[in-house]
């Protein structure tokens, strides 16, 4: 079962990544490839938390795409890509810059899905105005959110599985990860220019237009808004406070929607159609192909080897967790990567007398699973996220076009975290 699973698996990777079917398609094959040899059942596939798909993620998307469905009709997001526009005084490098903060901000804030599907909406009327194409702004932002997200316990979806395993807290994660991704997106800034060197050349004439527009009339509904606003500060009020409230994001962002629904009186024609379908559909493709790889213990085993690996010293145990972690939550997704993993460096930090150095096992794992899933375009949620509203935009963003950047991008932050993990915990350790 297991040869089924990684064959299957290796198979719909390939042609997601040279994208010769619809990823959607692939997905759903996959799936029905597993489920049709055995690998999985109904059950583990629909109702497992440990190999089914992840329906907390779906449905958060999909309550966040309703919400920014009805947000949409508002006119707030024009406002703002008017006042970004006008704040970089046209721009297109510095409107690139501010997103790219902005993102990562409200990453560390909320989750990163969440944030990147209320960004991108700004970020395709910004370029618009301005004349560029979308493709490196949307692709910068994701980059973004996926450092901004490890800067706290919130920030992503890997750092909360973590936290339940190892006892750490919210203040912990911001004590310890904060630097670091800090570090890493003023990294993230540096490299814009040679990332994506040629994508800054607006028009001339659209830019002089922006420059020349009041922002304040862009708001349509000012009713709406304000409905908008309140329901939006009562949902993050409820992903920041979600562990001591009891209730899940997905639970979250379903009852915003549905609230926020039912205050703006909106009909299903006004907020579906901003409704991500095939990205849903993929991603509960891609959630069962992973869960018979969790299933069969495949996923256990690399990381049980790359545990052994380290012959019982952390500092070794440390930089291996980084490195493999990194690569692996780039080619599977950091979510199933992380729930497989968390257990081996449990039993790891058991044997390590020294507590700071047996915490940095687990921050290794963090920012491993976090700066590694910029690595490929369906290394994290928000990636697959992007690349859906990219493809409905009508400015699809391929699998290696988005790796390329992201490769590069996940090699510096770890080569960066590296020596913070070694200075931090070992050399100026005691």
């Amino acid at each position: 079962m297991a040869v089924v699973a990684v064959v299957t698996f290796a198979v719909a990777y390939i042609l997601i990544a040279t994208e010769r079917v619809p990823k959607m398609v692939t997905a759903l094959a996959g799936a029905g490839v597993i489920l049709a040899f055995g690998v999985a059942s109904s059950a583990d596939a629909f109702y497992s938390h440990d190999t089914g798909i992840d329906w907390d993620v779906i449905f958060l998307l999909l309550g966040m795409m309703i919400i920014v469905g009805i947000l949409r009709q508002t006119g707030v997001f024009e406002y703002v890509a008017i006042w970004a526009a006008k704040r970089a005084k046209g721009s297109p490098f510095r409107v690139m810059v501010l997103l790219v903060l902005i993102t990562a901000v409200a990453s560390a804030m909320l989750d990163n899905v969440t944030t990147v599907l209320l960004i991108a909406p700004v970020t395709l009327l910004v370029c618009e105005r301005l004349g560029v194409s979308p493709v490196p702004f949307l692709i910068a932002e994701v980059l973004a959110s996926n450092i901004g997200g490890a800067a706290t316990l919130i920030g992503d979806p890997p750092n909360i599985i973590i936290a339940s395993r190892s006892g750490l807290t919210f203040n912990d994660f911001l004590l310890h990860m904060t630097p670091i991704a800090a570090l890493a997106i003023a990294a993230l800034v540096a490299m814009l220019p040679l990332l994506f060197r040629g994508s800054f050349e607006g028009d001339p004439d659209k830019v002089a237009d922006v420059m020349a527009l009041n922002e304040r009339e862009a708001i349509k509904d000012r009713r709406l808004l304000i409905i908008c606003g309140v329901v939006l500060t009562a949902v993050f009020i409820g992903f920041v406070g979600h562990a001591a409230l009891h209730i899940e994001p997905s639970v979250v962002a379903l009852l915003g929607a549905g609230l926020l629904v039912l205050l703006s009186r909106s009909k299903p024609g006004d907020f579906m159609p901003s409704v991500e379908w095939e990205t849903l559909l993929f991603f509960a493709g891609l959630f069962v192909m992973i869960g018979a790889l969790v299933k069969t213990g495949v996923i256990g085993q690399m990381a049980e080897a790359a545990a052994r690996a380290t012959g019982g010293d952390p500092l070794t145990a440390t930089m291996l967790i980084l490195f493999v972690s990194a690569l692996l939550s780039g080619v599977v997704d950091n979510i199933p990567y992380t729930a497989a993993m968390s257990p081996v460096v449990l039993q790891l930090t058991h044997g390590i007398a020294d507590p700071e150095q047996a915490d940095a096992l687990w921050w290794s794992l963090a920012i491993g699973a976090d700066f590694g899933g910029n690595l490929t375009a369906i290394g994290a949620s928000a990636n697959v996220v992007v690349l859906g509203v990219a493809m409905r935009s009508g400015s699809p963003i391929s699998f290696w076009e988005f790796t390329k950047k992201g490769a590069i991008v996940t090699g510096v932050t770890i080569l960066l975290a590296a020596p913070y993990l070694w200075l931090r915990y070992f050399a100026l350790a005691g």
